[in-house]
C-alpha cells in the first residue's frame, strides 16, 4: 500500500563501511556460516531469468475501454448527478486520499481555507476508500502509519490497523478539518490547463466542470490505478471478474471480516501473489468450494504478530511522540547507524540483523566492499528464515519449495501474515505456479490456462496491484498544460524536472505530491505529511508576494542535477532481483528506472532538514514570483 526505499540494504551496509581492509576478513570475523552464498546467488539468478519478460510493464493493459468497469466504484448508489462548477477557488486538491487530506488539513492550519477537493470515490480515504477487501490491513506500524494521531487524540486499535479503522480515520481527519464543506466526490479531472490572460488554472473534469483555480496541488497518489494482466483472451471469459480494488461483495457476500458465504459453490481463481493476495487469500480459501492460487513470484511472508494496543503504553507518550517514532523509522530504513528501534518491526528487522553482524566483527576499518558482503549475509541469513518458516508450516513439501521466496528481501515487497501459510493445507486450495511461463498462458470463456492446462473457474479475482512504472498522466486520467500550452508529458519527455519535487518550470502554481525527486519512505503517509506542510507554506508566500510563482529554469537544471549526484547507485542490486516495480519489471533502464531511483538519495529525513533551512532563510531562493 505504500512506496519504499527498499533498496537501501547495500546503502546501509555502506554507511557502516570506512577505508582499508580486504573481504576475505569478513568471512573469517562472522565465523562459521551453514550455507553457501555463492549457491544462494546462482539459485536467486536462476528464479529471477525465469521471470523477465521482455515486455516489461506493458505485460499490463491499461483500464479504459472495455475494461473500464475494473474501476467503477461498488460502493455508492448509481446515478448520482449535480450541476456543472464554474466558479472560481483559491486552491483545488486533486485526490482525497492521505495527499489531500494532509493536504486540506494543514491548508486550514495555515489560514488558507478557500480550497475545494475532486476525488473520484464517493468518500475521503483514497487507497482505504477503494481496498475494502477482506483482511486488508497496513503494514506499516499503525502508530507511524495513521497521520495526525496527535492533532486528533486518536490511537489506534492494534498496531497493525486494519482497513476500516483507517478508512474511519481519514473520515474522522475529514471531520476535525472541515474537509466535507467544499468537496466534489464522484469526479474525475479531465483536463488541466494554464490559463495565461488571467493567470489561473482551468481544472475540467468528467461532470462539466470548468473551475478555475489559482493553485492546483495534484494529489493522485502513486498507487490509485488499478493495473491488469494483458493475458490473451482477459476479455473472453463469461465468468465474474473484479480486481481486488474494487472488491465485490455482492458476489462474494461477506464483508472485511470474511463470512464470504456466497462462494461455498464457486470455483475461484486469483491472479496475483502480492501484498494484497497474501491478505485476501485465507478468506477466500476458507469459503470458496475451491480456490486457485496462480503465482508466478511468491511473497517473502514474515510473521505478523499483531497486537492489541497497550493503552498504559499510550498514555505514558509525550508530545511530539508521533513524529519521533517517524523519524526513527524512516532513518533506520534508509540505511542510517542507530541505536534505538522505536518500532522493532518486521521492517527493521534485517537493519538490526544488520547492526548485530557489525558488532559481531568489530571492525571499523571496514571498506565499503566488505561492508556491503556483510549486508548480503545478513539479507541471506533473514531468508533462509523466512524460507523455513514455509517448511515449518506447510505440509506438502512441494507446495512449500514453491512458496519459498529465492531472492533478496527488498527486491519485493515484503509482506507479513498468519494466516497465508496455512492456507496452502487446506485440501480445497491449489497454488498453480506460473513460473516457468512467466505467467498464466490464457484465459479461455471458461478458465484459466497455466503449464499447458486449463483450470475450470466461476470467478476470477486479480491481485494484480496498482500501476506504478507508468506515467503520472496516465495514472492520474488527465494532462496537465502548462505556460504556451505545453503538456508535462512533453516537458518532461526525456526525464522528470522539478524544483525540490513539488512544481516545475513553466507549470506556475501546480504543485505535485508524492516521491518523484523528494524524500522517500516506506512510511508514505510521513512523507505526505511534511510536503503538505511545506506546501502550505509556498502558497501563503507566493500569495503574499504576488499573483504566481514558478521555480526558475536554473534552479529546476540544479535540482535535477543534485538527483542525480545523490542517487544510490542500486542498479546491481536491482539487476539481480527477481522482477517487480521496484526494478521497473526487470527494466533498469527504461522510463527511469525503478521506483527509488528518482529519490532525493540522503532520504527523508536529510529531505526535510534541507526544506526546513530553505523556509527558514525565507528567500524562497530559485523561486520567481510574478
Amino acid at each position: 500500500m505504500s512506496a519504499t526505499t527498499n533498496s537501501e540494504m547495500s546503502n546501509a551496509a555502506e554507511e557502516q563501511g570506512k577505508p582499508a581492509g580486504n573481504s576475505r576478513r569478513v568471512i573469517e570475523r562472522l565465523g562459521e556460516i551453514d550455507f553457501d552464498p555463492g549457491a544462494l546467488r546462482a539459485k536467486y539468478n536462476e528464479e529471477r531469468d525465469k521471470r523477465i519478460r521482455p515486455d516489461g510493464n506493458d505485460q499490463y493493459i491499461e483500464v479504459k475501454g472495455d475494461f473500464a468497469h475494473f474501476v467503477d466504484d461498488p460502493y455508492v448508489e448509481p446515478g448520482f448527478d449535480r450541476a456543472p462548477l464554474t466558479d472560481e477557488i483559491d486552491i483545488v486538491v486533486i485526490g482525497g486520499g492521505f495527499a489531500g487530506l494532509l493536504a486540506g488539513a494543514r491548508f486550514r492550519e495555515a489560514g488558507l481555507d478557500s480550497f475545494r477537493i475532486i476525488e473520484a470515490g464517493g468518500d475521503f480515504g483514497g487507497t482505504w476508500y477503494w481496498n475494502r477487501y477482506p483482511g486488508a490491513q497496513c503494514d506499516i506500524e499503525s502508530y507511524c502509519y495513521l497521520p495526525l494521531l496527535e492533532e486528533l487524540n486518536y490511537i489506534p486499535k492494534e498496531k497493525y490497523s486494519y482497513a476500516p479503522e483507517i478508512f474511519e480515520h481519514s473520515k474522522r481527519i475529514a471531520r476535525e478539518f472541515r474537509l466535507y464543506d467544499d468537496v466534489c466526490f464522484q469526479t474525475k479531472v479531465t483536463d488541466l490547463s494554464w490559463d495565461e490572460a488571467s493567470a489561473r488554472w482551468i481544472v475540467s473534469t468528467d461532470r462539466s466542470d470548468r473551475m478555475r483555480a489559482r493553485f492546483v496541488v495534484v494529489g493522485t497518489g502513486p498507487m490509485s490505478m488499478p493495473k491488469l494482466p494483458a493475458i490473451k483472451g482477459i476479455d473472453e471469459f463469461q465468468g465474474h471478474t473484479f480486481h481486488t480494488s474494487r472488491w465485490d461483495y455482492r458476489y462474494t457476500g461477506g464483508d472485511h471480516n470474511g463470512k464470504l458465504d456466497r462462494l461455498s459453490d464457486k470455483r475461484v481463481a486469483v491472479i496475483g501473489t502480492g501484498a494484497t493476495a497474501i491478505q485476501s487469500i485465507p478468506y477466500l480459501g476458507a469459503h470458496a468450494q475451491h480456490l486457485y492460487v496462480f503465482q508466478r513470484t511468491p511473497s517473502s511472508v514474515d510473521v505478523r504478530g499483531n497486537t492489541p494496543t497497550d493503552m498504559e503504553w499510550a498514555k505514558s507518550l509525550k508530545p511530539g511522540w508521533q513524529q519521533e517514532r517517524r523519524k526513527n523509522f524512516n532513518e533506520i530504513v534508509h540505511g542510517k547507524p542507530f541505536e534505538e528501534d522505536l518500532v522493532h518491526d518486521g521492517w527493521t528487522d534485517l537493519y538490526r540483523i544488520l547492526a548485530d553482524m557489525f558488532r559481531e566483527v568489530g571492525d571499523p576499518s571496514l571498506t565499503a566492499e566488505e561492508a556491503s558482503q556483510i549486508g548480503e549475509i545478513a539479507d541471506f541469513k533473514k531468508m533462509n528464515a523466512l524460507r523455513a518458516r514455509v517448511d515449518q508450516v506447510v505440509k506438502d513439501p512441494a507446495t512449500a519449495e514453491k512458496l519459498k521466496a529465492w531472492y533478496r528481501q527488498f527486491c519485493k515487497r515484503p509482506t507479513f501474515n498468519d494466516e497465508y501459510l496455512p492456507t496452502f493445507n487446506r485440501p480445497n486450495v491449489t497454488l498453480v505456479d506460473t513460473s516457468e511461463t512467466a505467467g498464466v498462458q490464457q484465459i479461455t470463456r471458461t478458465g484459466v490456462i497455466a503449464n499447458g492446462v486449463e483450470y475450470p473457474v466461476d470467478c476470477i479475482v486479480f491481485a494484480t496491484g496498482f500501476e506504478i512504472g507508468t506515467s503520472l498522466m496516465r495514472r492520474s486520467g488527465f494532462e496537465i498544460k502548462g505556460m504556451n500550452g505545453i503538456s508535462l508529458s512533453d516537458y518532461w519527455a526525456d526525464g522528470i524536472k522539478t524544483f525540490h519535487g513539488f512544481w516545475t518550470h513553466g507549470f506556475p502554481n501546480c504543485l505535485v505530491m508524492g516521491p518523484t525527486q523528494k524524500g522517500l519512505s516506506v512510511n508514505f503517509t510521513s512523507i505526505l505529511d511534511d510536503q503538505a506542510k511545506h506546501i502550505a507554506y509556498l502558497i501563503k508566500e507566493v500569495k503574499a508576494r504576488g499573483r504566481f510563482g514558478q521555480p526558475s529554469l536554473a534552479a529546476e537544471t540544479e535540482w535535477v542535477a543534485t538527483i542525480r549526484r545523490l542517487v544510490v547507485d542500486n542498479s546491481a542490486f536491482f539487476d539481480a532481483c527477481t522482477p517487480s516495480y521496484y526494478n521497473n519489471e526487470g527494466h533498469m533502464a527504461e522510463r527511469g528506472g525503478g521506483l527509488t531511483s528518482e529519490a532525493y538519495g540522503k532520504g527523508a529525513n536529510a529531505f526535510n532538514a534541507l526544506l526546513k533551512q530553505w523556509r527558514d532563510e525565507g528567500a524562497l531562493e530559485g523561486i520567481e514570483i510574478y
